[in-house]
């Protein structure tokens, strides 16, 4: 997000748990660990914000789950992004139930998931019994099987511009991951079958986030995760902010995702695009997250700046704990299946390295 809002013209400060080594040199990277001398949270960064001079504020995830700290974010500067009433409302599982009951899925599926009410990445994901205790926390939500994706989209004033389709990477243990944990996303053309009929996914798309966007009055960019099954996108989640697959959308189609964010938030523009058209032009991109399989000290990460296919590069000499993300890897190619291949192949250079720096002595 940070990269994307330097590319269209913006100096940006960015805060997070990483501070990544690779930033673009219009970005300023604040690490939380190290900056601050604390540990990432939605509070401690809305916190730390406040020192930092700015005209505008915009939030990644967590902070679609915590309207308090977007709502102190919002007292700092003008808020780029959707405000603590909105997020309320797009985040109630309710809402959702709804949606999936009108896509005819409730009173079909007999496996169910236990969801936190705070959930972002598939974090806490796990099955669920009828009958089990649910906690205060938590909710329950019906189990569709199928193929998971994302609608990609930006919003202001009840209308919406769908900006592209993904398939999700969940659980993938050639990434580090397992059960419904998120590690990447591929953007295909429109004639790949990954997702099914991609032209009736896409009129179904569009659908749902039109109706989103009228019904909770959705501004800026904007994320809803799906299902596909049967060639229909059933909706699981709303994710009122910047979500990772963006990035493929402005790496594939050459669409300023913050520009459109910023224009949609300051303006109520919504920018003229066609997806199904450029969908039919483009070749296939993949983004997945390497995690690690166990605690690492990084060695000299910075001979990875060099190598185009590998981003979000830790500092030398970072501590990362098992099951933290290490870095992302990328992959092109003229379908969806080859650009996994790929990021697998890519991962598991990533996995020689970090076994190398294992095995020296500290």
């Amino acid at each position: 997000m940070a990269e994307s809002a330097a590319r269209a013209g913006y100096r940006v400060t960015a805060v997070d748990a990483f501070g990544d080594l690779d930033q673009h040199p219009g970005v300023r990277a604040l690490s939380m660990p190290r900056d601050f001398g604390a540990r990432f949270s939605a509070t401690a960064a809305a916190r730390a914000a406040t020192e930092i001079a700015c005209d505008a504020v915009a939030y990644l995830s967590p902070f679609e789950n915590h309207p308090s700290a977007v709502r102190r974010l919002a007292q700092r500067a003008m808020l780029w992004g959707n405000n603590p009433a909105v997020l309320r409302r797009a985040r109630d599982p309710g809402r959702f139930a709804a949606m999936l009951e009108q896509q005819g899925v409730s009173g079909k599926e007999t496996r169910w998931l236990l969801k936190p009410r705070a959930s972002g990445g598939g974090h806490g994901i796990r099955w669920w019994v009828p009958g089990d205790r649910v906690p205060a926390n938590a909710h329950v939500q019906p189990f569709v099987d199928g193929t998971p994706g994302s609608i990609v989209f930006v919003a202001a004033h009840g209308a919406a511009v769908t900006l592209g389709v993904t398939r999700q990477i969940i659980g993938d243990r050639a990434f580090g991951a397992d059960g419904f944990r998120y590690c990447g996303s591929i953007l295909a053309p429109a004639d790949d079958p990954h997702l099914g009929d991609a032209s009736r996914l896409l009129i179904a798309a569009t659908e749902i986030v039109d109706a989103a966007a009228r019904d909770l009055d959705l501004i800026g960019v904007n994320c809803i995760d799906f299902i596909a099954r049967d060639g229909i996108p059933v909706p699981i989640e709303l994710n009122p902010r910047w979500s990772a697959s963006m990035e493929l959308v402005e790496r594939v189609y050459g669409v300023s995702v913050f520009g459109t964010h910023a224009d949609a938030c300051s303006n109520g523009v919504l920018p003229t695009f066609d997806l199904a058209h450029a969908s039919a032009r483009h070749r296939a991109t993949a983004r997945a997250i390497v995690f690690a399989r166990h605690d690492v000290v990084c060695g000299d990460t910075r001979t990875w700046l060099d190598d185009a296919t590998v981003r979000d590069v830790p500092h030398p000499g970072e501590h990362i704990r098992a099951a933290r993300p290490v870095c992302t890897v990328f992959a092109d190619g003229d379908d969806s299946a080859s650009c996994y291949t790929s990021c697998v192949r890519r991962a598991e250079r990533v996995y020689e390295l970090l076994e190398s720096w294992s095995s020296v002595p500290a």
